[in-house]
């Protein structure tokens, strides 16, 4: 055999794949996984597991209803744990919620964080968490790398398949006065371990189901092409593309579908670990000024935004959007119109979950347009879009998303 004239290999390696591995980086992970329909049976032993005895179990009113806010205390308290509940986690929370859960958790000595619920309760279990072991204000956290002090352990149990909180060491919280959203982050923030059943997504309203899986499919999307981008980060967004474009059709037509919520719920939680390694970019930028203003649900206007971002994007990184188009069955991963048929595909995704897909449909005021402009541009994720964007871009991309007409943004 002639081993000097080997064929030239037919994959991705050989179609620009190896220059994403020339990018280093630092892969630290700090959280557990445990994933399985049931697996919320386990919590008590587990929170054993990090040294907790004293609880202070974070969760929404929503959850509460649910029951499973109920549950997951009985499983606590059948394994000899003292729990006290804090259920007053808003949506899009802000430092007036974590203010309150503060004051609990200090007058119980707690000594374990667990969040259960939505990205909104991990985020404020999270900020409690800064606040308790550090001191000050969460705006004191603003940023990276900010805590001093070690942090409690947390045990994340999310409940939507949106946010994966559960795999990031950041927590999103709101101004209480401003409304505009505060990333605060620390290695030592990450949950210490994430309990992912798929059972307690079974009993989502198709509304929360439809905005946190978009919302989950942004994070893929994002995080697959931004400047910080590496082989763990797209390993991680590729495979979460995969599950959550074949999962999210799947769970809006059968809601009791287990295989579909379990591949939703992982889908997430993938997309999380990979915003951890590589950030996300200018959608989320756009979206923050549109839930300070008008009070826009994240995920719903994160449909809207996207499809706009991803033919913003497409000269720069057509090549990436080539392989998650093609993933999606829209056509050859070398299809120079891949970027445009992804982000036609992502629009027909979110009419499928019955929202909006432009911002006059959200009652966006078009004459704010200017000012949100400029505070996305102010905003950290949009440093990491892999086209640069400022006040001026951001603006047309808005303009585009106003009425929806599909045009590419130049």
């Amino acid at each position: 055999m002639d081993r000097t004239h080997l064929p030239s290999p037919r994959h991705e390696l050989a179609d620009g794949l190896a220059d994403d591995l020339l990018t280093p980086f630092d892969y630290d992970p700090r959280t557990r996984l445990v994933y399985g329909p049931g697996v919320l049976k386990q919590l008590g032993e587990l929170t054993k597991s990090v040294g907790g005895n004293r609880v202070l179990l974070v969760t929404d009113p929503g959850i509460h209803k649910a029951g499973h806010s109920e549950r997951g205390v009985a499983v606590l308290r059948d394994a000899g744990l003292d729990v006290v509940v804090f259920e007053e986690v808003q949506p899009n929370p802000t430092t007036d919620d974590v203010a309150r859960g503060l004051s609990l958790a200090r007058d119980h000595k707690v000594d374990v964080l667990v969040g259960l619920g939505g990205g909104s309760a991990m985020d404020v279990a999270k900020g409690i968490n800064f606040i308790l072991t550090n001191g000050g204000e969460m705006r004191d956290y603003w940023g990276v790398g900010k805590a001093t002090k070690p942090m409690l352990p947390m045990i994340a149990v999310p409940t939507t398949s949106g946010t994966g909180s559960e795999a990031q060491s950041f927590a999103l919280i709101a101004d209480a006065k401003t409304h505009m959203k505060m990333a605060c982050g620390d290695k030592k923030a990450a949950p210490r371990i994430a309990l992912l059943d798929p059972e307690l997504t079974v009993s989502m309203p198709k509304a929360v189901t439809a905005a946190t899986g978009i919302d989950a499919v942004s994070h893929a999307i994002e995080s697959y092409v931004t400047t910080r981008r590496n082989a763990i980060s797209q390993l991680f967004a590729r495979r979460a593309w995969r599950m959550l474009s074949w999962g999210l059709p799947r769970v809006l037509h059968d809601p009791k579908d287990l295989t579909a919520r379990g591949t939703m719920l992982l889908g997430s939680h993938l997309a999380g670990a990979a915003i951890e390694n590589s950030m996300l970019g200018a959608t989320h930028a756009l979206v923050n000024p549109l839930s300070a203003h008008f009070n826009t649900t994240h995920g719903i206007a994160i449909g809207v935004m996207l499809p706009h971002v991803v033919r913003y994007n497409t000269e720069t990184v057509g090549r990436l959007y080539g392989r998650l188009a093609h993933d999606a069955g829209l056509c050859d991963r070398h299809e120079p119109r891949a970027g445009q048929l992804l982000a036609d595909h992502i629009t027909r995704l979110v009419a499928l979950t019955g929202s909006p897909t432009s911002l006059e449909e959200c009652q966006v005021d078009a004459g704010l347009i200017p000012q949100m402009s400029e505070e996305a541009a102010a905003q950290w994720t949009g440093k990491f879009n892999p086209r640069p964007v400022d006040a001026s871009s951001l603006r047309r991309i808005y303009e585009c998303a106003y009425s929806n007409n599909g045009h590419h943004v130049g």
